[in-house]
Parts: C-alpha cells; structure tokens; sequence
C-alpha cells in the first residue's frame, strides 16, 4: 500500500488550483506526507498570500518564499527547512518558465535572454534544489520533476519550453547517476496537456488539448489528480528501483506515430 507517512515532501511551483504541482501537493498530503511548500515571493506578497490560502487545508509545517533565480533565497530556504525538519524525505520539482513571446513563431527567433531565462529557470533550477537538498536526505529520498513531450518531440510553439524540457530529461539521468549511492532516485513525469497557468502562454495549447483528446488510446487528456498520483508512487516504496526515468502520464499518446 502506497504510505508517505512520516516522510517530509518538499513542492515547488505552486501557483494556483490548476497547477499540476497542486494535484501533486493534494496526493502526498493523501498518502500522509508531512508538506512543505515553496512560492515565488513577489513585493506585493500577492503569490504568497494566494498559495497560502490555496494549501490551507493540506496544513503545510514549512510554507517559505522561494526565488530560484536567487541563490541567496535557496540556500536560506533550505536552512529554514533543515531547522524545521532535520530531514528531507521527497523534493517536488515543478518549475517552468518562457516569456510568452517565446512561445509563438520561429525557433529561431528566440532572443539571447528569452533562451537563457527559460533555461534557467525551467532545467538549471532542478540540479541548484537537488544539490541544496542532497545533505538533508540522510536517509535517502526522491525527487521528481516535471517534463512533456515537447521535450523528445517538436510541438508547434513549445520551442525554447522544448529545448529546456529535453535538457531536464537529461539532467535527470545525470542527477541519478550522481545521486544514486546516497540511495537518493531522481525521476521525471511526462504529463499529457493540462490547463494551467503556465500552459495557458502556449501558442494553440487548446488545440493541442483537443488533439490528445482525439488521438490518444484513452481518448481523453490527464488530470492533476493523475500526475500526482504518479509522482505518490515515485515518491514511495514501491518506486523504490526506479530512478533516472521519465514517466508518460499522457492517456498513452506519446506511442501514437498518426
């Protein structure tokens, strides 16, 4: 039976009720995982009062501002969480970010800054939280990262979002290598199109919605509710000799060739 209890999870990249990290949040909070969760801190304190709102009812014991473009922050954040809780048992990594111009047109015409940005923010940002929460899985752990075919496969106007997701894919399998012999796994879930937040700046993403729907051998698209369960069982026992993978969640349209 998949049990998380007693295990401290960290989430990133919570923005709002339709963030995949979210419905990731709601399943570990299910399977009794002790939360932590982390917001991008804004001067108005917008992000952090909404997200606090929002994961009330999961009775977060670590809820902390947490820029990862700031080194400073991560490294303080990760204090704050060794303070707290000793330990570190599940690291949730759900963090992605393209200015929205990057996200229509040519390739090509990605901007210098637009390029490093999405990088960045989207694949540099899970090895910086791997390496600040290396030393508090003492007792090993998971960390689990957000991918999507674009990453493996060109999807129009995913463009930079796609370069950023394949080199994800591949820090994972360095991560794992890496990380393996302190009994830590380091996997990565491919999630089909979802509404949210971050989606919602993909040029045509309810046409790409449409087409999985149309497509896929469960003809339909995922929910929240099933990525999370997905990172759940990562996260637990039952995962416990996997590591260095990717996982299609995508109602099985990532085997389809037309």
């Amino acid at each position: 039976m998949l049990n998380l209890t007693g295990k401290n999870a960290l989430v990133t990249g919570i923005a709002n009720n339709r963030s995949i990290a979210w419905g990731i949040a709601q399943q570990l909070h299910a399977a009794g995982a002790n939360l932590g969760v982390t917001y991008l801190p804004d001067d108005k304190g917008k992000f952090e009062a909404k997200v606090g709102k929002l994961v009330e009812p999961l009775n977060p014991s670590v809820f902390l501002p947490c820029n990862v473009q700031d080194d400073a922050q991560i490294d303080e954040s990760f204090a704050a969480i060794k303070e707290k809780w000793g330990r570190i048992d599940v690291l949730i990594h759900c963090l992605a970010f393209a200015g929205k111009e990057e996200l229509t047109g040519d390739y090509s015409k990605t901007s210098r800054a637009g390029f490093t940005r999405a990088l960045d923010i989207s694949t540099y940002s899970l090895s910086r939280l791997a390496a600040a929460a290396k030393p508090l899985m003492t007792e090993g752990g998971s960390i689990v990262t957000l991918s999507y075919l674009g990453g493996v496969r060109v999807i129009p106007n995913y463009n930079v979002m796609g370069v950023a997701k394949s080199a994800l894919e591949c820090s994972v399998r360095y991560l794992a290598a890496e990380m393996g012999p302190a009994k830590i796994r380091v996997n990565a879930i491919s999630a089909g199109p979802i509404r949210t937040l971050a989606s919602s700046a993909v040029g045509g993403i309810l046409d790409m919605i449409h087409h999985v729907e149309e497509i896929a051998p469960l003809r339909r698209t995922v929910t929240q509710t099933e990525v999370g369960n997905t990172a759940a069982f990562l996260c637990s026992d039952l995962s416990s000799g996997v590591t260095g993978q990717t996982i299609y969640v995508d109602s099985g349209y990532n085997i389809m060739g037309m």
